[in-house]
């Protein structure tokens, strides 16, 4: 998808390099870097068909799993995130957290995360678009989901913006965006 290493900026703390994709007993692996601000760090969220891998370099990571406490990552530890395991993290020192990782396989992760990140430093909310936040969870359902937008307004209110937002066409910016895959 780029040339590597490319770096993306969530405008909330967050920024993501993606160091190499390599191919290792035929799956595709995104190799990344990330550093995180003290405090930051992405939403509850799932990977439906991905799994995701953090060692920590510098900082604390605190990774937790849906439903369970959290737990903590110091230099030289991994959390491990299975697919289908809804999940977050954040850095929980006073430093910036400094991590490498990788997810596997990649699918459409990158094209996803550079979106997201690119809608929410635009919007400048800390949060993405409404829109894009809703064309994109609905492209690629079958890979994403976050835990903290209700379940009405994905079932209700994002719908409507879909259809309103195209009306408009807003779509239109995502014209390149890859097939979702369906499993």
């Amino acid at each position: 998808m780029n040339n590597y290493p490319t770096t993306i900026e969530s405008g909330t703390g967050e920024q993501l390099t993606f160091v190499r994709r390599y191919v290792k007993d035929g799956i595709e692996y995104l190799e990344d870097e990330n550093v995180v601000q003290p405090g930051s760090g992405p939403p509850m969220h799932v990977h439906h068909l991905q799994d995701e891998s953090l060692t920590v370099l510098e900082g604390v990571l605190a990774g937790q799993v849906l439903g369970e406490e959290p737990k903590y990552f110091y230099p030289g530890e991994t959390a491990y995130f299975a697919r289908g395991v809804a999940h977050k993290f954040w850095n929980a020192g006073n430093t910036p957290l400094r991590c490498t990782g990788f997810v596997s396989p990649v699918y459409n992760l990158e094209y996803f995360l550079t979106e997201i990140y690119r809608s929410t430093r635009e919007g400048g909310k800390g949060r993405p678009a409404t829109f894009d936040a809703a064309f994109l969870l609905d492209r690629y359902k079958s890979e994403f989901d976050m835990f903290e937008i209700p379940a009405f307004v994905k079932k209700v209110i994002f719908p409507v913006t879909i259809f309103t937002g195209k009306l408009k066409g807003l779509h239109r910016k995502f014209k390149n965006a890859p097939k979702p895959v369906v499993k």
